[in-house]
């Protein structure tokens, strides 16, 4: 096959390892920038132009967008839909995985486990926003953050309201959710491929941060997903259409609960606290999604 991945920068972990995967197995592969491709539309021809030269040949695409560049990046994967290009993870399902709010919504219309959220235009909702959610710490976050940024923790009800004031003084879009204490600044990461949970691991927040992420300082160790655990991963991730991605849970009383579904999760920290070749199940996915296209 000759696959094009769709990423900024071949150096990246993630990206390297997908290369890596896909030529063990064979397969061509071509590192695209997505912001240097674009696209000529017209009736019965559609067509990526990339450094001057027309794309094409690819029968895979494998979509590593960035949040800052999510407009142009989904422009970009539906042209090469619209070229009839197998893509690993489409359009509109990077859309709803990006979108919090969009996503929660899904995930409640489904039934899926999810903490309690909140979200109003009106500051003069805001106090009675705030009681919706009960008793404090709350969480805020941003509808379009990632990696834990545009995440802050309110530990009273006054901070909450000041902290809703704040980011609508700064005409940003966000949502509240209730703090789930018993999970103790832990969650649990399941990479599904293909309807199946591949590999997990969790990720614990460092001393005096609640937000897990990596790339603020959290670890990462194995752990085995209870089968409730690993069915709502695999559920949450069909809701957003994704062939591949990182569901983040969270462990409560109540049982599994989706904090967010990723759709450009990242393979470093997974695959070194698993031990597992994720980017060679990525791979064999895509495999065998062509072949039964090609069927």
């Amino acid at each position: 096959m000759k696959i094009a991945i769709l990423s900024r920068n071949r150096k990246l972990y993630s990206t390297r390892r997908l290369i890596e995967a896909a030529q063990l197995r064979g397969h061509q592969v071509r590192v695209v920038d997505p912001l240097r491709c674009y696209m000529r539309i017209s009736p019965g021809l559609a067509e990526i132009h990339y450094r001057g030269r027309v794309l094409e040949g690819f029968d895979a695409i494998i979509p590593r967008i960035g949040a800052s560049i999510t407009f142009y990046g989904m422009a970009v994967v539906r042209q090469f839909e619209s070229m009839g290009v197998y893509t690993l993870n489409g359009s509109d399902a990077i859309g709803r995985a990006r979108d919090k709010l969009r996503s929660t919504q899904l995930l409640s219309q489904q039934g899926i486990g999810m903490p309690t959220t909140v979200y109003a235009d009106n500051p003069d909702d805001t106090e009675d926003l705030v009681a919706m959610l009960g008793e404090p710490p709350h969480v805020l976050k941003l509808v379009e953050g990632t990696q834990g940024q545009g995440v802050v923790l309110a530990e009273t009800r006054s901070a909450s309201v000041s902290l809703a004031e704040a980011f609508r003084g700064l005409k940003a879009h966000f949502l509240m959710q209730e703090f789930i204490r018993e999970a103790r600044g832990a969650d649990l990461r399941a990479f599904v491929v293909g309807g199946k949970v591949v590999a997990t691991m969790m990720r614990q927040a460092r001393e005096g941060e609640f937000r897990s992420n990596l790339h603020r300082g959290g670890s990462a160790s194995k752990i085995q997903l209870s089968r409730e655990e690993t069915q709502t991963a695999i559920r949450a991730a069909a809701t957003m259409g994704l062939g591949v991605a990182g569901v983040d849970l969270l462990r409560s009383d109540r049982g599994p609960l989706v904090l967010e579904v990723n759709s450009s999760p990242g393979l470093e920290g997974i695959e070194a606290a698993s031990g597992v070749d994720v980017a060679g199940s990525v791979i064999a996915h895509i495999e065998r999604a062509v072949r039964r296209r090609t069927r």
